[in-house]
């Protein structure tokens, strides 16, 4: 193995390598995942205090992993496809040996923290070096990231802005050269909000194609997504994390798909549909979306066609509201979290989650049912749309909106309605179809993402058009100015 002197490894460009390329040069033995490893961990002691993205680092078990990955890879025996890779895993998911706290009060340090997650025993499976636990808002319960036990987290390309949420730690972490991929959630967004307010890929998959294991509170619209500086990376993780897991009821049969083949499959004959608001408008209460978003959304659809997609442009009626059913179960999963509080500890909850929790204690069983059924009927009307419909993949904008001031939970002018500024990403958690965010521009230096969505079961097709629409872009490469 090389040692961190060797010039072609300077620590100064270890911390931007991708996982791709992390993994040519171990089989190449140019480069020690300890070396990597070091690097990642002297970037976090050296950013961290300024973003605040994570809240576990364990640099001795971090090292340690990593010195078992390097003596796999001197014997030419890694252990798996993601060995001496380093990851983070977002603070919402069991990791054993560490505190998994959710960003609240409420939940003890002391554990015992005894499991791992399903995503993160595929990463231990596979050999992959864990770097630590990244932050979240209060049980994942907002978009943006900030907490009562962690404080606020900052976005990279401007530290005076949110990364977003919930998955904001991972989102930072990745975008800031500390660590080449994370494992976030996505209960509404979580994932690719985030992502389009950083300049990362993140996917949310087909629900059930990553198990996931306890149910999250918020229940079936919660997932487990993949997050990384390229599609080709996302990808790599994905293929991993996508086992079944005999712990989740919901989990899919085996997926032997491989998505990094999708991803560099380029956009000849990939039928686009081009929405610039996914028949949303009438849920942003009375905002407009940002220029930025609507020229990077249109400039997206463009590259695209000249990718070699047939890319057409749509519009579309909802048969029921999106955004009134998210709310319900929303607010619904908030009520179940406050009655297995006790008073104490309620009160030690965010306020912006006790709000959540007090609406959804005035909701009854009528409004419960209301809601599954709307969600069967947008799934079932979606579904139709691309069975019948002349495209493979729907391309739309994100967010509405560019990062704000990392304290707010909501953008300026977009408080009357704490779910109106992310009207988007919410509808695919409802309907269980894949979707992710993948960068698309910048505008004043800050990224713009938008959203690419598939057929249930087909999260495939999703990484191809990403993956067409990254290289034909082209901006893979820019990075934060820390």
């Amino acid at each position: 193995m090389v040692t961190a002197a060797n010039a072609a490894s300077s620590a100064g460009e270890l911390h931007y390598l991708t996982a791709a390329e992390l993994l040519v040069r171990y089989g190449r033995k140019t480069l020690s995942p300890v070396e990597v490893a070091e690097a990642i961990l002297a970037r976090i002691d050296a950013l961290n205090p300024q973003l605040n993205c994570f809240v576990v680092v364990d640099a001795e078990r971090t090292l340690r992993d990593a010195r078992s990955s390097e003596s796999r890879w001197q014997r030419d025996a890694p252990l798996g496809s993601l060995d001496g890779v380093p990851v983070s895993v977002k603070d919402l998911l069991l990791t054993e040996g560490w505190p998994t706290r959710k960003g609240s009060l409420t939940v003890p340090a002391d554990g015992p923290w005894d499991d791992d997650a399903p995503a993160v025993a595929r990463l231990r499976e596979h050999g992959a070096v864990l770097l630590g636990k990244t932050s979240t808002p209060e049980y994942g319960h907002k978009g943006t990231t900030s907490s009562i036990l962690c404080g606020v987290t900052r976005n990279p390309w401007n530290p005076d802005l949110t990364p977003g949420g919930s998955s904001g730690g991972a989102s930072a972490a990745v975008a800031g050269g500390m660590g080449p991929l994370a494992l976030g959630t996505d209960g509404g967004g979580s994932v690719r909000i985030p992502s389009s307010f950083t300049g990362l890929f993140g996917h949310k998959p087909s629900y059930g194609r990553v198990p996931a294991w306890p149910m999250s509170l918020f229940g079936t619209v919660a997932n487990v997504g993949p997050m990384a500086r390229t599609v080709t990376d996302g990808a790599l993780l994905f293929e991993v994390i996508n086992r079944p897991d005999h712990r989740d009821f919901h989990a899919l049969p085996p997926d032997d798909t491989d998505y990094r083949a999708a991803a560099l499959a380029g956009a000849k004959g990939l039928r686009v549909a081009y929405t610039p608001d996914f028949g949303m408008l009438h849920a942003i209460d009375g905002q407009e979306l940002d220029p930025a978003v609507v020229k990077a959304t249109r400039d997206a659809a463009d590259a695209l066609r000249e990718a070699g997609a047939d890319v057409q442009e749509i519009s579309l009626e909802w048969p029921r509201d999106p955004s009134r059913i998210f709310r319900l179960i929303w607010i619904m999963g908030a009520a179940r979290l406050a009655d297995d509080l006790s008073a104490s500890d309620y009160e030690l909850l965010d306020p912006n989650l006790q709000s959540f929790c007090e609406a959804g204690r005035k909701c009854g069983l009528g409004e419960y049912y209301e809601a599954q059924e709307g969600r069967e009927v947008l799934w079932t009307w979606l579904t139709e749309q691309f069975r019948a419909g002349p495209f493979d993949v729907l391309l739309g904008p994100t967010m509405p909106v560019l990062p704000f001031k990392a304290e707010q939970n909501f953008p300026d002018g977009w408080d009357r309605n704490p779910l109106a500024w992310v009207p988007f990403t919410p509808i695919f958690n409802l309907t269980r179809h894949p979707a992710a965010s993948v960068n698309a521009g910048f505008f004043e230096g800050l990224p713009v993402g938008v959203q690419l969505v598939g057929p249930w079961y087909r999260d495939q097709v999703v990484f191809q058009a990403a993956g067409a629409l990254e290289r034909e872009l082209g901006l893979v490469g820019r990075r934060p100015p820390l």
